[in-house]
């Protein structure tokens, strides 16, 4: 595969289209562009299935680490090792946007796939505490961190990488697929799920069923460490080379402020984005009383729904712009949660759950359809990786990673609508930040 052009630099976002940005694409051009996209987001797909089937999971797989009676307590366990692998996060996204500043994109994609193949793999072949005592959890724990880290390199890169392989006039659409795989990845742990538990019942389910995703989970790693191999390098030679790339000090010398925007609005999408993805599976069974697999069913349709949502919201965001689509994203957020969430818990029909929760993923498409560029475009390239892996690690790890546990810990404790509260306080502080995002693209040329 011959090189791809980068469409990225460091002109004023007012400056005249040039000759270079403005030439039309050949059809060749089209075609490897296209292919990156697809290689790099099938590696994407397989880390977030293989980070998600943790949670999907975790309610058969709980009692074999954390034996006790009650079985809010062993969610509320299963939830906190769920918590410490975002704790990880910011590591991660240090650690390999680093690496994608300065040695390549590609070469972080490559080693974040590889890592979560292996903390797949060990999950998958984990002892339970019935064998080995407190050492289990404590293993299991260990894996976890490992995926988290893994993780925290893989959303940065991923969004470097895809803003930077799309085609210009179209980022807001092609950058979506980094969540249409996202999501894909929570969709295709969900089904497995589902299907495994029309085949086995609960009780072979908790003794070893659950294995069984995480073995599937370490094997398509493999595959997509294969394409992602054949990816191009986006990054210039001149880029990697520059002072200060891929370094912290560069970062905050230059960047800070953009850095805390990110970071502001990445907390109430991550902590939003949770709250009705994965932690709405246990909402459903633990506050609405409705049976695990009626609650999978719905989640599966539900999210499937919100997978097809990424690419009609990207393309929106190419027409009205980024900051109109985070606006739009915040306000509704904010008033939307507490009636959504209000009537999910007093729900009695999964069809009227369902149309609940695709108003609620509706509104978060706002954001995560363009989550990667929006970033992508507020930090030049030499930084760029660093820059966006880091300040989405850091807010992901805070608001995203704890919404179980805060949610379940609220709950345990008779006060579960102060739950509904903060998620609609972390809108408002969404609303706050995107007001301050520029009208158009800071370091990619041309671009709403």
């Amino acid at each position: 595969m011959t090189a791809i052009a980068s469409t990225t630099g460091t002109a004023s976002p007012d400056a005249p289209a040039t000759d270079a940005s403005s030439t039309p694409y050949t059809f060749e051009e089209k075609r490897k562009r296209i292919f990156a996209i697809f290689a790099a987001s099938s590696g994407n797909l397989v880390e977030w299935f293989d980070f998600y089937v943790y949670a999907f999971c975790a309610i058969y797989f709980a009692p074999a680490f954390f034996p006790k009676s009650d079985p809010t307590a062993q969610l509320l366990n299963t939830a906190g090792v769920f918590a410490a692998g975002f704790l990880m996060r910011p590591i991660g996204g240090w650690i390999f946007g680093r690496l994608a500043d300065r040695k390549g994109r590609k070469t972080s994609m490559v080693v974040s796939v590889t890592m979560m193949c292996v903390g797949s793999l060990v999950i998958a072949c984990l002892p339970t505490y019935a064998s080995i005592g407190a050492a289990a959890p404590v293993l299991l724990l260990a894996a976890r961190l490992l995926q988290g880290l893994s993780v925290g390199g893989e959303y940065g890169t991923t969004a470097t990488y895809m803003s930077e392989v799309a085609m210009r006039g179209q980022r807001g659409f092609f950058s979506s697929f980094q969540y249409v795989t996202l999501i894909g990845g929570q969709l295709l742990a969900v089904v497995v799920v589902v299907v495994l538990q029309q085949f086995l019942d609960d009780a072979e389910l908790k003794s070893w069923g659950w294995r069984i995703p995480f073995v599937l989970g370490a094997v398509a790693a493999v595959v997509a460490l294969m394409l992602r191999r054949s990816l191009t390098e986006t990054a210039s030679t001149q880029t990697r080379a520059a002072k200060g790339a891929g370094t912290m000090g560069e970062l905050f010398r230059h960047h800070k402020r953009a850095f805390f925007m990110v970071l502001g609005y990445t907390a109430g999408g991550s902590l939003i984005f949770y709250t009705f993805t994965t932690y709405m599976q246990k909402y459903l069974v633990n506050s609405a009383g409705m049976s695990i697999k009626t609650a999978s069913n719905v989640m599966t349709a539900c999210l499937f729904i919100y997978m097809c949502m990424q690419p009609l919201f990207g393309a929106l965001s190419d027409r009205i712009g980024r900051r109109s689509n985070m606006l739009l994203f915040g306000a509704l957020g904010a008033l939307i949660t507490v009636p959504v969430l209000t009537s999910l818990q007093n729900v009695t029909s999964p069809l009227l759950a369902g149309i609940l929760i695709v108003v609620a993923l509706a509104v978060v498409s706002f954001y995560t359809s363009i989550s990667g560029i929006v970033k992508a475009e507020m930090f030049p390239p030499e930084v760029r990786a660093l820059g966006v892996g880091l300040s989405y690690a850091v807010g992901n790890a805070i608001f995203g990673g704890s919404a179980e546990y805060v949610a379940l810990g609220l709950k345990s404790i008779g006060h579960e609508s102060y739950f509904y509260w903060y998620v609609t306080a972390m809108m408002v502080v969404v609303f706050a930040v995107s007001l301050m995002l520029p009208r158009r693209a800071t370091y990619l040329h041309h671009d709403k």
